[in-house]
Order: C-alpha cells, then sequence, then structure tokens
C-alpha cells in the first residue's frame, strides 16, 4: 500500500527533484497556453471561411459592385471577413485610379491587383498568427520532456549507489517520477502537432480561394467601361 500511495501523480510530482519539478510547470503551462491559441484559431478559421462563402455568394448574386462596395462600408469591423476585404481595398483603389487622368488600363489593373494583394497578405498574417507557436510546441515539448525524465532517472540511481541492495520498492518511484515529465511533454505535444496541421491546410484552402477571387475580380473589373 505505501508503494501504490507514493506512486499516486500527486506524490510523484511533490517528490520530484527541483529540475523536473520545472519542466513539469514548464509543460505545463506551454500545454495551457497551446490549447488557448487552439480554441482561439478554431474559432478564427471557422469564421474565415463562413464569412468567406458569404461573400462570394453576394459578389456573384449582385453585379452592381458599387452597392455591393457600399454595403461592405456599412458593416461593422467584427461582421466583415478577409475576402470582404479584398475587394474593399481592390475596388476603393480602382475607382481612385480610374479617376486620375492620364493612367491606362494595364497601370490601371496593375494597381488594384497590388492593393488587393497588400491585403491579401495583411489578412493570410493574421489567419496565419500563432500557428508558428504552436509548430514550437509540438516539436520541442517532447525533447523538454525527455531533459526532465534523463534527469530523474540520473537522480534514481545515484540514490541508489549508496544503498547495498536495491529493490522495486526503491527503483520505482525514482523512475516514475522521472516519466511523468516524458508523459507532460506528449501531453503539450500530440494537440499542438493534430491542430497545427489542421489549420494548415485550413489556411492554404482559405489562400487558394482569396488568389483566385483577386484574378476573378481583376476579370471582372477589366470589363467594366
Amino acid at each position: 500500500m505505501d508503494l501504490i500511495r507514493d506512486l499516486s501523480l500527486v506524490q510523484l510530482i511533490g517528490n520530484a527533484s527541483l529540475l523536473v519539478q520545472l519542466v513539469m510547470g514548464l509543460l505545463l503551462g506551454v500545454s495551457l497556453m497551446s490549447w488557448w491559441y487552439i480554441f482561439l484559431k478554431m474559432f478564427a478559421v471557422r469564421a474565415a471561411k463562413s464569412h468567406t462563402q458569404e461573400f462570394e455568394d453576394a459578389f456573384w448574386g449582385n453585379p452592381n459592385l458599387v452597392a455591393l462596395y457600399q454595403q461592405a462600408g456599412s458593416k461593422l469591423r467584427h461582421d466583415q471577413g478577409a475576402l470582404e476585404h479584398i475587394f474593399a481595398a481592390g475596388f476603393a483603389e480602382f475607382v481612385k485610379l480610374k479617376k486620375t487622368h492620364g493612367v491606362d488600363s494595364a497601370a490601371l489593373m496593375e494597381g488594384t491587383r497590388r492593393a488587393m494583394r497588400a491585403r491579401y497578405q495583411r489578412e493570410m498574417d493574421h489567419l496565419e498568427s500563432h500557428l508558428s507557436f504552436l509548430a514550437t510546441v509540438g516539436s520541442v515539448s517532447p525533447y523538454i520532456g525527455l531533459l526532465g525524465t534523463v534527469w530523474g532517472i540520473m537522480n534514481a540511481f545515484r540514490g541508489l549507489s549508496s544503498v547495498g541492495q536495491a529493490t522495486l520498492a526503491q527503483v520505482a518511484p525514482g523512475i516514475a517520477e522521472a516519466l511523468v515529465a516524458t508523459a507532460m511533454g506528449l501531453f503539450a505535444a500530440i494537440p499542438a502537432v493534430v491542430a497545427y496541421n489542421r489549420y494548415v491546410h485550413d489556411v492554404a484552402r482559405l489562400s487558394s480561394r482569396f488568389e483566385s477571387f483577386i484574378e476573378e475580380f481583376s476579370n471582372v473589373l477589366q470589363r467594366q467601361p
């Protein structure tokens, strides 16, 4: 019964060496931060998909670009999606250059594309934010946990050096304390890797839709009188 009590999770963490406890605390903090960013990114990507689909339906269903632009300008910031921002930036630049004397059609379309590409890049930077943190957590956390495990096992064997005869009751707690650090490293890394791969895929698909819209919208503007 003493061995079972000593091998409980709370006892293992409490009896671990200072360095192993610091490693566990670091991994716990990193894990909580990664979960925060996982949920934050989940809502952001879901909203981006919804806004993109809504605006595509509105764009192809409404041939009046001026009315669509005015409608976009009347919305609140949180009601607008990335694609709507790209459209507004391109149309505003198109109208401004259209009113400028001496601007030919090639320069007009080039300026419009540049405005949309600049806005596209800002929107992509926003969608890709915090993904690098998830990638770092997924790649580094197992090694941090392994560091705690190696240090804990070293301490366990160092303690056995002063014992004449080692038994399971003497070896097991030290080894178990060390392995908790590896388990916490994997607990932090696995969700971060899964979320990172999923969100990278979703952001890449949104990026493809944005780029396709820029080309299609450019063709629409090129046909404007």
